[in-house]
């Protein structure tokens, strides 16, 4: 009489087996990562007790700060002649990422071009993040072209350094505006210039 194989002893497919092991090696990744990220999370968030006015996230200045950060720009703006610019990056992708790898992921995102960004600026320079996917950087004491150069950069640099996920590498796009700020400039004017050539660069 033959005997009956046990469960240990049935075959499996070659192909089911690297496919579970592959899922199996994906889900370690992504453990780790929001292990990561939840430790990560918890150092951001007590630094933001500590220092109010800043994104909790990112780490960087936040909406409200940008415009006391805009204000002191202006008055010397006044006082000096002085020109400078706000950039506004734009992460593209940021709703793509969240439904592909998980919002996990895009939290990830966000504080790799928050990073990025701050070490793209002058330490005078002032990075905050004021949306969801939104950035702005304060540039003190350049004119429109040096500006739009320095966007412009900035946008390649982020492109050519991928997120590592562990189980996946992700290119990360943004779109880059200028909005010039010049002697004479209200906040609002500032704010309302910025807006618009968002949307203007959005649009090509």
């Amino acid at each position: 009489m033959a005997r009956r194989k046990d469960n240990s002893e049935v075959d499996q497919p070659a192909g089911e087996s690297r496919e579970a092991r592959e899922t199996l090696s994906r889900l370690t990744d992504e453990n780790a990562l929001l292990r990561a990220a939840l430790a990560d999370a918890r150092a951001r968030l007590d630094e933001a007790q500590d220092e109010p006015g800043h994104d909790p996230l990112t780490s960087l200045l936040d909406a409200r700060q940008l415009v006391r950060e805009i204000e002191r720009v202006l008055s010397k703006a006044a006082r000096h002649g002085t020109p400078a610019a706000l950039v506004s990056v734009d992460v593209d992708d940021l709703r793509n990422i969240n439904d592909r790898y998980g919002r996990v992921a895009g939290d990830a995102a966000l504080r790799h071009v928050a990073r990025q960004l701050k070490n793209l600026i002058r330490s005078s320079d002032v990075a905050a993040r004021n949306g969801a996917g939104a950035f702005s950087l304060l540039l003190d004491h350049l004119d429109a072209d040096s500006a739009l150069d320095t966007a412009e950069r900035i946008a390649r640099c982020i492109a050519a350094h991928p997120l590592d996920l562990g189980h996946a590498e992700v290119v990360i796009q943004v779109t880059a505006s200028v909005a010039t700020i010049m002697p004479g400039d209200t906040v609002e004017e500032v704010l309302r210039r910025a807006a618009r050539n968002r949307e203007r660069v959005k649009e090509f």
